[in-house]
């Protein structure tokens, strides 16, 4: 049986909304997880899994951990190479944990032409050997370039990097590829959730992948899993999630209420006037979770 202790903040939050729609200036305390858990910890320690938030570059602007002046230890992020820039490359050492993702996808669909694979790989190998980078994603552009070339661009990735990528696993690769991946790499990744490549209809098939990659010894990331329900009931190693994001999109606070993050949207008619303040609720209220699912999911 799992019991979640909920607690923290509560009552109306109507007076946070008129600081923010009125746009006065406000501090706003943010609370730490809520209550200790320790008598969960031994049974729950060996499925944990690590949330990366994913998105800090959203819109091509500044990193928004240095522009929102997060307060260290960072979190465990997933970073897009497409964005990466010298002020990734400054925090990469003081996250939590970091995964980066090749970017090849964003790249070609945004470079409208032919694209140099191979320049393409040296790139991206000497960002991860300068940085140190220890997971970072293949160029899992199946769709567009056929999987005999992706292979072809990842055994270049695995040259000239000295290390082994996380291999993207899409349907169109078949299930026996997918115990091959286990067999030949430590740490794989289900691909095509954002898409809704996979259908949440067919998400059940997830445990059988989890199991089969953790027989294998293989650890499983799934690539924007962002449903609570899902990393509740599906027993992944990791996942990424860029929701922290939406309330700067989509104008709504979340509030980390023991368990998962809610989506708290203004009084009719208002709307939220400082996104800077926002984003820096969001996003510490995304690491709440992640620290949480990190040690009970």
């Amino acid at each position: 049986m799992r019991i979640f202790m909920a607690g923290g903040i509560t009552g109306n939050l109507k007076p946070l909304f008129t600081k923010l729609v009125e746009g006065s200036e406000m501090k706003v305390f943010l609370a730490g997880l809520n209550g200790r858990r320790d008598f969960l910890l031994e049974e729950r320690l060996e499925e944990e899994m690590k949330v990366f938030l994913a998105g800090t570059m959203y819109g091509n602007q500044a990193s928004a951990i240095e522009k929102l002046k997060i307060k260290k230890p960072l979190p465990a992020i997933l970073e897009s190479f497409y964005y990466a820039d010298e002020v990734v490359e400054k925090l990469i050492p003081f996250y939590d944990d970091f995964l980066l993702d090749s970017g090849a996808f964003t790249y070609m669909t945004g470079n409208g032409g032919s694209v140099n694979w191979e320049e393409y790989i040296d790139t991206y190998s000497n960002f991860i050997t300068r940085n140190k980078v220890d997971k970072f994603i293949e160029l899992d552009i199946d769709s567009i370039v056929g999987y005999d070339e992706v292979k072809r661009l990842r055994k270049i990735l695995i040259e000239k990097t000295g290390k082994q990528p996380i291999p993207v696993w899409h349907k169109s690769r078949g299930k026996e590829e997918f115990l091959r991946m286990c067999e030949e790499f430590p740490y794989v990744a289900i691909g095509g959730i954002v898409t809704k490549e996979i259908k949440k209809s067919e998400y059940k098939f997830f445990n059988w992948f989890i199991n089969q990659a953790h027989q294998r010894g293989t650890k499983i990331h799934g690539l924007g899993l962002t449903s609570f329900d899902a990393m509740e009931k599906y027993r992944f190693d990791s996942v990424d999630s860029s929701s922290w994001t939406s309330g700067n999109r989509f104008g709504h606070i979340c509030k980390f209420d023991g368990r998962r993050v809610r989506n708290i949207s203004p009084p009719q008619g208002k709307k939220l006037s400082d996104s800077r303040l926002v984003a820096i609720n969001n996003f510490n209220e995304w690491v709440k979770f992640s620290k949480y699912a990190e040690t009970y999911l």
